[in-house]
């Protein structure tokens, strides 16, 4: 997948500020240690899996699913709303495919906070907590991780091409994401270093698996208590596994998928990397992420959605949820898709529009959201929330008891402060089944 720079020059993969098991390509973040959980209760969900698509950027709200056909010149920019198979839902012209699969998930409007920097934004919408100088919360996919496990020979963790923004926060390494490291290929097997030998005999995967063995016996108990050697371990382990199974090497093996499936997609990286989800969540993978950047669309706003930011959302996002539909997946697994922030609803001068945290849109689908609805409302002009604003955290508490998980569970950090999965919000009132 391409790699897109923002206009504060960042780039999404310099994000990546994670180690790598040398060899195995299992990247996770080093800087913290694992959590013990309380014995909160879970709650009932209906969701066995998710699916995160990270628009990095920030897309604009006023040109996708909220658009307003009423506002003045200054804001309402070149795009006319359609009709959906959903009674009353209306969205940008550009996302036809998406229309026709509206009854499948939910719009939140109104989501709004207050943070315009893309990593602040990016950290907020990725972990549900607004970001905190003393402490790094852990992103959905180490908290999913933790609380639905793995099989053992598959991650429960994987981000396409990698998650970034330190993902396990304070959780710790063995609960950190499989980066794929690049984008699939319709109709290919995704060859992934990790998976694919690469002139590297299964003989030489378990000598070196040998030496691991005889450096626990050699350090013993001091290599127990360390916690990120143990999670090196842990990983270690589970690269292990995946390099001796088929079934691991399966699951990223799109060639497999039927041109029933292959056909609702697109031929772009994004289309390939939504169909990857699918298939590494039909295999058993609890918690996938779908990076999509290119949406810091400070000019030539217009141009770029129309020719190629909003084409590659539309195959992609339908494609998604035509296929976990048709696999039987869609009841079972719950999709999350957002940006860090909307963009401005007045135009500029480089005829783009720029950051905006006060509002913005979410996407839901699966899981038990009912789809087919839009879930709060922007003001006349796209500035703000109607009436009530929605929060990040309400979206995530939302997210997590799809899943059956608690979003008020605690847990503590390796200094003994006791943390709740998210700390304010509580689920949307409506949204789920």
């Amino acid at each position: 997948m391409s790699t897109y720079t923002c206009c504060d020059g960042v780039s999404r993969r310099d994000f990546l500020r994670v180690g790598a098991i040398s060899g195995f390509g299992l990247s996770f973040g080093l800087q913290n240690f694992l959590a013990h959980a309380s014995d909160s209760p879970i709650t009932t969900g209906k969701a066995k899996a998710a699916i995160f698509v990270r628009l990095g950027g920030g897309p604009s709200h006023m040109d996708t699913f909220d658009l307003k056909p009423d506002a003045p010149d200054t804001h309402r920019g070149d795009f006319k709303p359609i009709a959906t198979n959903a009674d009353g839902v209306q969205i940008s012209e550009h996302l036809p495919k998406l229309a026709k699969c509206a009854d499948k998930f939910a719009i939140l409007r109104g989501v709004s906070h207050t943070l315009a920097a893309h990593e602040l934004g990016s950290q907020y919408m990725a972990t549900g907590n607004r970001p905190i100088p003393s402490l790094q919360f852990p992103t959905y996919g180490a908290v999913i991780s933790k609380e639905l496990g793995a099989m053992p020979e598959l991650p429960a963790f994987v981000a396409i091409p990698g998650q970034g923004n330190n993902p396990t926060g304070y959780l710790g390494v063995e609960y950190g994401p499989f980066d794929t490291g690049g984008s699939p290929k319709i109709g290919q097997a995704m060859e992934i270093r990790g998976l694919a030998l690469r002139g590297v005999t299964l003989e030489d995967v378990d000598r070196r698996q040998d030496l691991v063995k005889r450096y626990d016996t050699a350090f013993g108990e001091q290599a127990k208590e360390d916690k990120i050697l143990s999670g090196m371990d842990e990983f270690g382990q589970k690269a292990y596994l995946m390099m001796r199974s088929p079934k691991a090497r399966e699951a990223f093996d799109l060639s497999r998928e039927p041109q029933s499936i292959t056909g609702l997609f697109g031929a772009d990286q994004f289309s390939s990397s939504c169909l990857l989800a699918a298939r590494l969540v039909e295999n058993g993978v609890k918690f996938v992420t779908v990076n999509l950047g290119g949406w810091d669309t400070h000019s030539d706003n217009f141009t770029s959605l129309k020719t190629r930011k909003l084409p590659e959302l539309d195959a992609g996002l339908s494609g998604l949820f035509t296929a976990l539909a048709l696999k039987g997946l869609l009841d079972s697994t719950v999709v999350f898709v957002t940006g860090e922030f909307g963009r401005t609803p007045k135009i500029n001068p480089r005829a783009g529009r720029d950051h905006y945290p006060r509002a913005m849109f979410c996407v839901m689908a699966g899981g038990g959201i009912k789809g087919g609805q839009v879930i709060g409302e922007s003001d006349a002009k796209g500035e703000g929330p109607k009436d009530k604003a929605i929060t990040p955290d309400e979206v995530a508490a939302t997210f997590y008891t799809a899943l059956g998980i608690n979003p008020r569970k605690e847990y503590q950090t390796p200094t003994g402060r006791p943390v709740m999965i998210t700390r304010y919000g509580q689920a949307i009132p409506g949204l789920l089944a």
